[in-house]
């Protein structure tokens, strides 16, 4: 711990459920307060995700918490995610604790025991956090009204009653019953966690707020809080969620393209898809289409098909066959139609896997597009690699267990600055294969590639030249904070944050049983 070392401000941002906003209000929250001229930090002390980044000192944390420190202006570290678990298909989850993965569990053995051992370690990098930065905006994770897991709890109001954080719990009123979630979360703490809890934030609302002042009035009546903002629906923020993502990403819009035609993109929605973000830099070009499918009939018209990332990569095999993908694929491939795979999507590309880490499938054969043999090794590699592809500079991350064996073929991408590094990926026709992750957010790589992709598909697609994906991302971001400035009571906010939870808050009945 940190001693007596001064801290700096704090809040807690939690949740009435998964996906009610909780990453996205944090990350608005932190960008407006950068624009106050504050040093801030984001956190979030134990995150359940399948997409997660690599920091430059090669810790794995998740992809929200970078997120939310690009909106702070600052670069992530471990620190900002202590532990992240990267659920299995087995009911078990991967532990990466500070960064680096330290074994398997499954639910009952981590929330059984290991989880509680674990606060210390969250703790001791929140009170860093706190002696560096002005304010830490944290993240909890679901609800805190999960009262069967309160005793182990180690995000919610678990850090808040050690740190004395104050928390403001959003609630998504698009599903409905945003009253009774903010009563019943509230409701259902106990008479120390509710000591804590200063008020609520309305999240995606659509419509006339002045119908809804009512509701808030009796809220506060009901709770003796306040309701701290109502923000409104917003389509097409586009960053990277951990819950919910692929739905909001099929909802956006195309962009006018820049040629004749439409670049259609097809993105295999494997189970335990991970960092499905690789493609969002696809959304923002200017005349491409992308769309996440689940049967191949869906991806015949597509003029890319991407096979992206996963958890279980002998199992999305066995989902790529059984939904026709693998005769689709191959059909692609004999026709000289692209395909790209990342990652665990590269892996199945290839012509065999021997998993005994992952899966403890052995050997498994694959789909035979690439010559390439894959070895899950019990080492994670994570790296933030730099090279060239495509006669262009890209910046990437790896995050996998498997070790690619290239036997024929060209290279994807060359790596730059490491004496005797192997090439990366595999390139076969229009198959091309990486272990990287973020490519396609090079810009001048990207737009190199959908010129292939156009060529080799047929179409009188154009790429746009000006799109940088870098500025679409700080858009996004400005756009979450002028939805806080403009929507929320920012100076009873900034108040929470300099000076703790508000004295006297009522005990609302029953509390925790």
């Amino acid at each position: 711990m940190s001693g007596g070392r001064a801290r700096g401000g704090g809040l807690l941002v939690a949740g009435t459920t998964s996906d009610a906003g909780k990453s996205v209000v944090t990350a608005g929250i932190l960008r407006w307060l950068v624009r106050q001229g504050m040093k801030v930090a984001p956190f979030k002390g134990q995150n359940m995700s399948l997409n997660s980044f690599v920091t430059r000192e090669g810790a794995e944390i998740g992809r929200a918490q970078a997120m939310q420190a690009s909106a702070a202006g600052i670069e992530p570290t471990a620190l900002m995610n202590p532990v992240l678990l990267k659920p299995g298909g087995d009911s078990r989850s991967q532990v990466v604790l500070m960064g680096t993965p330290v074994g398997e569990l499954s639910a009952r053995g981590y929330h059984g025991g290991r989880q509680e051992t674990l606060l210390g370690t969250v703790l001791d990098c929140l009170d860093e956090l706190r002696s560096r930065y002005d304010a830490v905006i944290c993240e909890g994770a679901g609800s805190p009204a999960e009262i069967n897991l309160r005793r182990t709890d180690i995000v919610n109001m678990g850090v808040a009653r050690a740190a004395r954080l104050p928390v403001v719990v959003v609630g998504d009123i698009d599903r409905g019953g945003v009253f009774a979630s903010f009563f019943g979360t509230t409701a259902l703490l106990s008479r120390e966690d509710q000591e804590l809890v200063a008020g609520y934030l309305v999240n995606k609302f659509r419509g006339d707020v002045s119908l809804l002042t009512p509701g808030l009035d009796m809220l506060r009546g009901l709770t003796g809080r306040e309701t701290y903002g109502v923000l409104p629906w917003r389509d097409g923020l586009g960053i990277d969620e951990e819950d919910g993502g692929l739905g909001a990403r099929a909802a956006r819009p195309v962009l006018p393209p820049v040629g004749d035609e439409v670049l259609r993109v097809a993105v295999c929605a494997v189970p335990l898809m991970s960092n499905f973000t690789d493609v969002d830099a696809l959304s923002a070009e200017p005349g491409v289409r992308v769309r996440f499918v689940d049967r191949a009939d869906d991806a015949v018209d597509a003029d890319l098909l991407v096979v992206p990332g996963t958890r279980g990569t002998v199992r999305a095999l066995a989902w790529l066959r059984e939904r026709g993908f693998g005769s689709e694929l191959a059909r692609r491939a004999a026709s000289r139609l692209p395909v790209l795979g990342i990652c665990g999507g590269y892996q199945v590309l290839g012509g065999c896997i021997e998993d005994d880490v992952e899966s403890r499938a052995g050997t498994v054969p694959g789909l035979g597009l690439l010559p390439v043999r894959v070895r899950f090794a019990a080492e994670k590699t994570l790296a933030r690699p730099v090279g060239t592809a495509l006669g262009e500079r890209v910046e990437g991350y790896e995050i996998h267990h498997g070790v690619a064996s290239v036997e024929g073929g060209e290279p994807f991408v060359t790596y730059t600055g490491t004496a005797g590094q192997d090439p990366d990926g595999c390139v076969v026709g229009a198959v091309r294969g990486t272990h990287w992750h973020g490519v396609l957010e090079n810009d001048a790589f990207r737009r190199a590639y959908l010129t292939e992709v156009a060529r080799e598909s047929g179409r009188r697609f154009v790429v746009a030249p000006g799109t940088e994906f870098g500025a679409v991302r700080e858009a996004q971001l400005d756009r979450l904070a002028d939805l806080v400035e403009e929507h929320a009571d920012t100076a009873a906010l900034l108040r929470l944050i300099e000076t703790g939870p508000p004295p006297g808050l009522p005990f609302v009945p029953p509390g925790a049983p």
